[in-house]
């Protein structure tokens, strides 16, 4: 074994692997992850990375290109471009509501996880520390991965906290350790993007058996975070969080939770205008009316988290807020957004003239020309791949907070489809909702994964993401993470909560107009309460308070947006039955919590729902912060 890794705890069966590897590479800095990605030659412009596969003879998985502003990965399947949210299986023996690897294949995981440490040892290997959850809070994580998955190893080590092997200390004791074997995707899995969580006690072994990092280098190491808070009592939310400064210097902290594709990465981005400088509102999808909005001076944007906010406990104080720091070191935006130029300018100078080469994913790529983020990777079907990638360092981007912050407000992002008479659906919510604590805690409960999700492979129908939205990545109970996040709600008394939908409100086209708007709005009254009678019931007891209207810089935002039955093609009618959609959904969900094993208060406010309760009972059990 090579004498860097001697200094290392590490487990026998991890220094069997590495000794009879056929090489080992243990990189130092990130110019040599990038090198790697490219077959570690500085004269390829091109790499393929490819295996051999029994039964299939060498499987061409994805094709690196080098770029002047970075690495483009593009793969051969359009399957293998999205994220597939049945992917994860567990194989140890620990409470889980997941499938158990042992039930879906009917053997025992020991067979595969040994055949996956002798295909290891076959190969030359990566090999790198990193932290799992940042460099401040993070917990001792390894690496192994075969020597051509460079650019898997690259965005790994941009994703979680790389780490110089020269530099740690001697107790580095690996509580997490993710294998790379991307073959056994073809040999055991039906080219299915297959990755395993085997829990053991001290180690969480992770088996990413795919080349795709959605559901691995990233979404892999949040299950990872999700069983240790697991265990020891907290919560890494599915979140992005910002901090807004007005035009006139009022701060405010706002964290924005949901399923894939609702808004998180787009609740840091500046609000779209038109090349006139107006905002478009909306679109009617029946008349084609068009409203729009003037912002003359829109909020300063400063990042703290895109998509893994850590609630550590160490961080927590006595300010009654809910307290969170970024558990990534680079975020993995997605660029479907950007089909032009100009789309997003903040965005698109970072990655067009970035200080350090990047990582993109499902980008066109000519060798030594610039990947442009709005030139995305044509599916087989000749349309644009939705879900086009960029790995953006945190070191990169201008004014990031790296420290822990205070949050005021929690907003909730759906994606719903367009509500009519005719064609009624979950989309009747208006561009801001005021929520209960308690309400707000069912939200996060059923997650709604709604309308025309970019990031995954999905239907357009509405599931559920599931308990905090970020359940397809959880290990454990559905049940123990919706005592956490209630512990979680009850505890954070000054934090205020909000619903915003995107996409569509009523028979209106939105985009995420509505939590541009709703986070401009919110900044400008800072700390000011919300008047009672400024705030109205809405119809579906599920959406809290709706506004009676919303002024922002000078100009009403029409009650169309704020009260979709206000308008003509929706109605009351086309209203209720949305709302009757919704509940019947949400009844639906919430029966799988219903269970001895949930909180009493838990239970109770379930309850309360199935019995038909108003927003003003939600009010009593747990008390709102107007």
């Amino acid at each position: 074994m090579l004498e860097c890794l001697r200094k290392m705890n590490l487990p026998e069966y991890v220094r069997d692997i590495l000794d009879h590897a056929k090489g080992v590479i243990v990189p130092k800095t990130r110019e040599e992850l990038l090198l790697l990605a490219m077959g570690n030659d500085p004269e390829n412009m091109e790499f393929r990375i490819e295996y051999e596969v029994e039964g299939k003879g060498n499987v061409l998985e994805a094709i690196a290109t080098k770029c002047k502003n970075g690495v483009v990965v593009n793969y051969m399947e359009d399957y293998m471009r999205r994220r597939d949210p049945d992917s994860l299986l567990i194989s140890d023996h620990k409470p889980t509501d997941k499938p158990r690897y042992q039930d879906v294949y009917g053997a025992d995981f020991e067979t595969l996880r040994g055949e996956t440490f002798e295909w290891l040892k076959e190969q030359e290997l990566i090999f790198f520390p990193f932290k799992s959850g940042g460099l401040e809070y993070g917990y001792d994580s390894i690496l192994l991965a075969p020597a051509n998955a460079g650019f898997f190893a690259a965005g790994l080590g941009d994703l979680q906290g790389f780490l110089n092997i020269d530099e740690i200390c001697s107790d580095f004791t690996p509580r997490a350790i993710v294998f790379l074997a991307p073959p056994f995707r073809h040999t055991h899995f039906d080219g299915k993007q297959i990755v395993i969580h085997n829990r053991l006690e001290g180690v969480h072994e992770f088996y990413a058996y795919n080349l795709y990092p959605g559901p691995s280098a990233k979404k892999g190491i949040y299950g990872v975070l999700l069983n240790i808070g697991e265990e020891e009592g907290w919560v890494t939310a599915h979140a992005a969080t910002v901090k807004v400064i007005t035009p006139y210097d009022n701060e405010i902290v706002i964290m924005h939770e949901g399923a894939s594709g609702g808004g998180k990465s787009e609740m840091l981005e500046d609000i779209h205008k038109e090349m006139d400088g107006r905002s478009l509102i909306g679109k009617n999808t029946v008349t084609g009316e068009k409203n729009y909005l003037v912002l003359h001076e829109t909020c300063d944007l400063i990042p703290v988290t895109d998509d893994m906010a850590l609630c550590h406990p160490k961080m927590q104080n006595d300010s009654n807020k809910l307290v969170v720091k970024d558990a990534e070191s680079a975020w993995f935006l997605r660029v479907d957004n950007m089909k032009i130029y100009g789309s997003s300018p903040q965005y698109e100078k970072l990655m067009i003239h970035p200080k350090e080469p990047l990582v993109f994913l499902n980008l066109q790529a000519m060798p030594g020309a610039t990947c442009l983020p709005w030139e995305h990777t044509l599916d087989s079907n000749g349309k644009r791949c939705p879900n086009p990638r960029a790995i953006l360092p945190r070191r990169l981007i201008e004014k990031a907070i790296d420290e822990p912050v205070e949050v005021d407000v929690r907003s909730f992002g759906v994606r719903t489809p367009s509500c009519t008479k005719e064609n009624p659906s979950y989309g009747i919510m208006g561009i801001l909702h005021i929520l209960p604590p308690a309400l707000a805690w069912l939200w996060r409960l059923v997650a709604p994964r709604g309308f025309n999700n970019p990031s995954i492979i999905d239907s357009l129908e509405m599931t559920s993401e599931g308990v905090g939205s970020y359940w397809p990545f959880a290990t454990g109970k559905m049940v123990t993470q919706a005592n956490l996040l209630l512990d979680q709600i009850v505890k954070s008394t000054s934090t205020r909560y909000v619903l915003i939908p995107n996409q569509h409100i009523g028979a209106y086209y939105v985009s995420f107009m509505p939590q541009w708007i709703a986070r401009e709005y919110i900044a400008r009254r800072g700390s000011a309460k919300f008047k009672p009678e400024h705030l109205v019931e809405a119809r579906c007891p599920l959406l809290g308070f709706g506004l009676d209207s919303l002024k922002i810089d000078g100009q009403y935002i029409g009650r169309i947006f704020l009260r979709p039955e206000t308008q003509q093609e929706v109605g009351k009618e086309g209203y209720d039955a949305g709302a009757k959609i919704l509940t019947d959904f949400f009844r639906q969900e919430l029966m799988k919590y219903n269970t001895e094993e949930l909180d009493p208060m838990g239970r109770k406010i379930i309850q309360m729902f199935l019995d038909g309760a108003s927003v003003q009972d939600y009010l009593e059990i747990i008390p709102m912060r107007y």
